[in-house]
């Protein structure tokens, strides 16, 4: 293996991406536009979670109102008054509120979704706040420790997204459309190996994917202030490592092929579950096992578990080595099974 032609292919894929200002402007917005939205809608701590509609045959006082005081006053409620019966039925039927009260029932009518869960959680809600007297129903035990807030445990997730995206967009769709408009048929006649020529494309969108993530991490934590609990270097070398794996993956789709169709095509039928079931935006505790064994086979999924271990949790990198290891391994079956089946033409 030759560093310098790898050098000078790595140089140039560079040159090239930074020359591409609406590329390069866009890796930096979107994962940024996605965090503050986010922070916007989850970052305060009394974001209202179930929402309850209200209909009355008019103006109707806090003193006059048949619903419990103490369901007034619940928090992560969210009380949203309709004009009828009609239009709250309607809402409730599409899913747009989770509860309906009548605020002048004498015999306090609500109207659920029965197939709304979060319907089921303000329905208890609802009937337990009748209850007076909550002595010696319940022993209430607050968790003790640092609190994470929904944004810090999002936080890596969309990190990761971007990186993915970026990684097998940025390196298999642009090796199928340079095999395509003839460049690698040009390189071919160079003394340039596949193994070099591969390498070269990975430690570049790499370089890039880390430059992005510290742009974005700087800028973001200037708004949010996020909680990072383990040590930046163990953060930064998992986020390294996943890029790694995540590059090596698009490779392999970019080692045959000319049609940027088909191969956008297969980007996308990995790339989206991938997404799902790497708990980007959600846990799958309590999943069916064999949806957690799959998603396990994603580097996506490693990354994720490693950065918010370290993020959330403090730990350190002996307690990350697992998942280090599997993208360390990742990316070299992907880097090996890339090379052979590479083609400069084909």
């Amino acid at each position: 293996m030759n560093f310098k032609r790898m050098w000078a292919m790595f140089t140039a894929r560079n040159h090239e991406f930074f020359r591409d200002r609406a590329a390069f402007g866009w890796n930096f917005a979107f994962p940024f536009l996605i965090i503050v939205g986010f922070g916007l809608i989850f970052g305060g701590k009394e974001h209202q979670q179930l929402k309850v509609g209200l209909f009355a045959a008019g103006p109707v006082t806090t003193a006059e109102s048949t619903v419990p005081l103490a369901f007034q006053q619940g928090r992560y409620l969210q009380f949203i008054t309709f004009a009828s019966q009609a239009e709250g039925e309607q809402k409730l039927q599409h899913h747009k509120i989770d509860l309906l009260l009548d605020t002048r029932s004498p015999t306090h009518r609500y109207w659920i979704n029965d197939s709304s869960p979060q319907g089921y959680i303000a329905e208890q809600i609802f009937l337990a706040s009748f209850l007076q007297d909550h002595q010696g129903l319940a022993e209430k035990q607050v968790v003790k420790g640092t609190q994470i807030r929904y944004i810090d445990w999002l936080f890596p997730g969309i990190l990761g997204m971007n990186m993915m995206f970026s990684a097998l967009w940025g390196v298999g769709y642009v090796v199928v459309r340079y095999r395509k408009n003839g460049a690698l048929k040009r390189l071919k006649a160079t003394p340039l190996t596949p193994l070099e020529y591969l390498s070269a494309q990975m430690l570049s969108r790499i370089f890039l994917i880390m430059f992005t993530i510290i742009v974005v991490w700087i800028g973001s934590d200037l708004i949010f202030h996020f909680q990072v609990h383990g040590s930046y270097a163990a953060l930064a070398l998992i986020f390294f490592l996943g890029g790694l794996s995540l590059c090596s993956m698009g490779l392999v789709l970019a080692a045959r092929g000319t049609s940027e169709e088909f191969t956008s095509g297969i980007l996308n039928f990995i790339s989206w579950p991938m997404m799902f079931l790497s708990e980007v935006w959600f846990s799958l505790e309590g999943s069916p096992p064999w949806i957690q064994a799959l998603a396990k086979l994603f580097p996506l999924t490693h990354l994720l578990t490693g950065a918010r271990k370290i993020m959330n949790d403090g730990a350190t990198l002996a307690d990350v080595q697992g998942e280090c290891l599997v993208l360390i391994a990742i990316t070299l079956i992907c880097l090996t099974i890339a090379a052979r089946l590479f083609s400069w033409n084909e």
